[in-house]
């Protein structure tokens, strides 16, 4: 048989000439030897079969509704499932929740004050004799009075006692020193020592610690002391000064040094209404 046309020749393959993708190759020389090639081929298999396996299963079908009668029996049906019933809580009847309770008047004055151990204001104490039973023997029986006074106001301030002592260097360079004078019971505003030599205005206590304070002198040229600065920068205007903490002050144009010391704080009554 003639052919017609160029005779075609099929490609003739060596072994090992036919290769794939490096990283297939790798992917297959690890697995294999790792010995995972069946594990790999289970998995492949139930991947397969596991779809059919479940479609294959029968599915559970709803158990089927009965039909609604809607004839003149479905009246008798529908009485026999509902029941209606009448609601009556017993928490809502008071008197029994409240029966273990006294009732009580809300306008009676529930609460009193103590009363006091000791005497009032315009106490009037009076003792009567009281016969007995025994042997004509007599018990006393004491019978107290009080009245209390109200809508009176004491007014209180404090005072100070306060000692003072003054001294100055005369031009030949010896000190002269007076001896310290106490004064009592000095309510502010007060000068001190004096209205002529003001050094200092006593004002009354103040602050947080409710100490004396004292106003000071524009001709006051040093302080020396522990005494707080309450107001004032560059020249200390109000002092906070605690008690048997003496302070110097440097007055005038001389530079006299008075040395205060406050050696008492008392309340004092000022007057009443």
């Amino acid at each position: 048989m003639k052919r017609i046309g160029p005779d075609l020749k099929m490609p003739k393959f060596k072994g090992g000439e036919t290769k794939g993708p490096p990283f297939l190759a790798d992917l297959y020389y690890d697995i294999r030897d790792r010995r995972l090639l069946p594990v790999i081929l289970l998995i492949l298999v139930a991947i397969v079969a596991a779809p059919i396996l479940l479609k294959d299963e029968a599915e559970e079908v709803p158990p089927p509704v009965p039909p609604v009668a809607t004839g003149p029996g479905a009246e008798k049906t529908s009485a026999r499932t509902l029941t209606v019933v009448k609601s009556a809580p017993g928490l809502r009847d008071y008197k029994e929740r409240l029966k273990r309770r006294q009732p009580s008047n809300p306008f009676k004055q529930q609460y009193t004050a103590p009363a006091s151990g000791g005497g009032e204001l315009n106490e009037t104490t009076t003792t009567e004799p009281e016969s007995g039973s025994s042997g004509g023997s007599g018990t006393t029986t004491t019978v107290t009075e009080t009245t209390v006074r109200s809508g009176h106001l004491t007014f209180f301030a404090f005072a100070i006692k306060v000692r003072i002592s003054k001294a100055r260097t005369k031009p030949n360079g010896e000190v002269e020193q007076t001896e310290p004078q106490d004064r009592d019971k000095v309510l502010g505003p007060a000068p001190l020592p004096s209205a002529k030599e003001p050094v200092v205005t006593y004002m009354g206590i103040g602050g947080a610690r409710h100490l004396p304070l004292f106003m000071v002198s524009e001709d006051v040229s040093a302080v020396f002391g522990e005494a707080e600065c309450v107001s004032g920068t560059g020249h200390c205007q109000l002092l906070e000064v605690e008690p048997n903490q003496p302070e110097i002050f440097e007055y005038g144009e001389n530079h006299v040094r008075y040395k205060i010391n406050v050696l008492k704080v008392f309340p004092v009554i000022t007057g009443k209404s």
